[in-house]
């Protein structure tokens, strides 16, 4: 079994052994599985509370937010839990349990390989 794990939408230089998913949308169409795994990745970001919800976990202090200090966003908890859900499977959050709270972190790279794959040549 091979130790390459494949992430969506990230840059080859930024993370050692992982391979890469989809390329800037100027370099070259994309396949139909490219276009897949990018397409799950905006359209859970479609939703304004996932948005939001990513956003502050991105923007959270150290890059981690613990459920616990995301969770005020005009939905209730079990809503929140979805949409984090929802999130993670997108492959856009990590999450790992401590004691009773459950932290998130942006996948590494996600923001910057999503902006790179929009960078329009100039």
């Amino acid at each position: 079994m091979s130790n390459i794990k494949a992430l969506p939408l990230l840059e080859p230089e930024v993370a050692e052994g992982v391979v890469p998913c989809c390329p800037p949308l100027t370099e070259r169409p994309l396949t139909a599985e490219e276009a897949e795994r990018t397409a799950a990745m905006f359209k859970a970001l479609g939703d304004p509370v996932r948005l939001r919800l990513f956003s502050l976990v991105a923007s959270h202090e150290g890059g981690e937010a613990c459920v616990c200090d995301i969770s005020d966003v005009g939905v209730s908890q079990p809503t929140v839990s979805h949409h984090l859900k929802k999130l993670k499977e997108a492959g856009l959050l990590t999450s790992e349990r401590r004691g009773t709270w459950v932290y998130y972190r942006v996948e590494p790279s996600v923001v910057a390989a999503m902006g790179q794959m929009l960078k329009i040549a100039g």
